[in-house]
């Protein structure tokens, strides 16, 4: 299998970084949220500076692709207009914050979004690795355990304010008023106790022993977010996170957006969306239990046309059943292992059963008929 390309960072708005279809410029929503008209502006630096597709990650970050040298500065300036850009590349690097989309107006989590993303980019904040990141999961259940994250802030089984190292199945108990210095004071002491390790989980398997009081349960995720109207607005998938500037705008119409890292917007306030094409609406289409990569010929890597098989092959899953194609080894779509992972070669397609894309191969060489016929 040919190895990967490993860039060693991920893109920003201020980095971004070169790829097949040009330079992906990626935004970091504040807050895990862009107001109407925020949303609507990126659709429309999107299709004057970019190549019209946008890509929601699985960080909840919006991805601006086919960006050219010449169109760039423009670009950065028209999301600085709208308030979207750290002040600098540093900042930027450091604010990997995922929010519940599950939030309340005048709620905990409301106000806890903008203190940690403030503590986060403070001068004196901890100079964490780029990968390493932040979930706020303090809504009413927790939805955001699955997701990648570092320290996590969520809730107990009683409703009280816990924080979590990732990879651990205990807390410490904290309160509003001290999780946000605590979850500094956790960061702080990972850089201080980390050789070359870059994630939390990856420490605490070493053998790290975390400090205070980390002895509160964890509330299990039971729910699984999916398509659908909720209290606060209208939840649609995106295929693959594919979001084209036209979708974007007149989902932007609807009212202001959540980010989500399930391909997923929760559009606020919404109770139907006539006329909005590219937003999956139906929580059993299988396009949902389906991950996909940009892939070729959008990244410089990609051995294969990824969307366009995995388009070919969601309909003959079985039910239940969750698939991620990758156009090479690296797996970026989804690092962590999989029911069914198709990885794509030099010499065709790999079939990996519940492994990663640069895990060995269960069958080798294949071709779409091949997986259609093992699924």
């Amino acid at each position: 299998m040919m190895a990967p390309q490993i860039k060693g960072y991920c893109p920003g708005a201020l980095r971004p970084m070169q790829s097949g279809d040009g330079i992906v410029v990626r935004i970091r929503p504040f807050n895990g949220r862009l107001r109407r008209a925020q949303a609507d502006g990126i659709a429309t630096l999107a299709a004057a500076h970019g190549n019209g597709m946008i890509d929601l990650s699985s960080r909840g970050n919006l991805q601006i692709r086919g960006v050219t040298e010449a169109t760039y500065p423009a670009l950065i300036e028209g999301l600085r207009r709208m308030g979207l850009l750290d002040p600098d590349e540093a900042t930027e690097s450091r604010r990997n914050v995922l929010v519940t989309p599950f939030w309340q107006t005048g709620g905990e989590t409301e106000a806890l979004a903008p203190a940690l993303t403030e503590a986060i980019s403070a001068a004196d904040a901890p100079a964490i690795p780029g990968k390493f990141g932040f979930a706020l999961d303090t809504g009413r259940q927790p939805v955001l355990q699955t997701a990648s994250a570092d320290i996590r802030l969520e809730r107990d089984a009683g409703g009280g304010l816990i924080l979590v190292a990732d990879g651990s199945d205990k807390g410490k108990a904290v309160s509003a008023e001290t999780i946000i210095d605590e979850a500094m004071a956790l960061a702080r002491w990972f850089m201080e106790t980390r050789s070359d390790q870059n994630r939390m989980a990856a420490l605490l398997r070493d053998g790290a022993t975390l400090p205070g009081d980390h002895f509160i349960p964890r509330q299990k995720q039971t729910h699984v977010p999916a398509p659908g109207y909720t209290p606060l607005g209208a939840m649609v998938g995106l295929a693959f996170g594919q979001l084209p500037v036209e979708t974007l705008a007149s989902l932007a119409k609807q009212g202001g957006l959540r980010m989500t890292p399930w391909r997923m917007l929760l559009v606020e306030s919404a109770r139907e969306l006539p006329g909005v094409e590219g937003i999956i609406t139906d929580p059993n289409d299988p396009l949902l239990r389906v991950i996909a990569c940009t892939g070729a010929p959008r990244c410089a890597q990609g051995l294969a046309k990824t969307r366009a098989l995995a388009r070919t092959l969601a309909p003959h899953l079985k039910d239940g059943t969750y698939l991620h194609v990758s156009g090479c080894a690296k797996g970026c779509a989804h690092p962590k292992p999989a029911p069914l992972t198709v990885t794509a070669t030099p010499d065709g397609l790999d079939l990996i059963r519940d492994g990663r894309a640069d895990d060995a191969s269960d069958r080798a060489g294949m071709t779409p008929e091949d997986i259609i016929k093992a699924l």
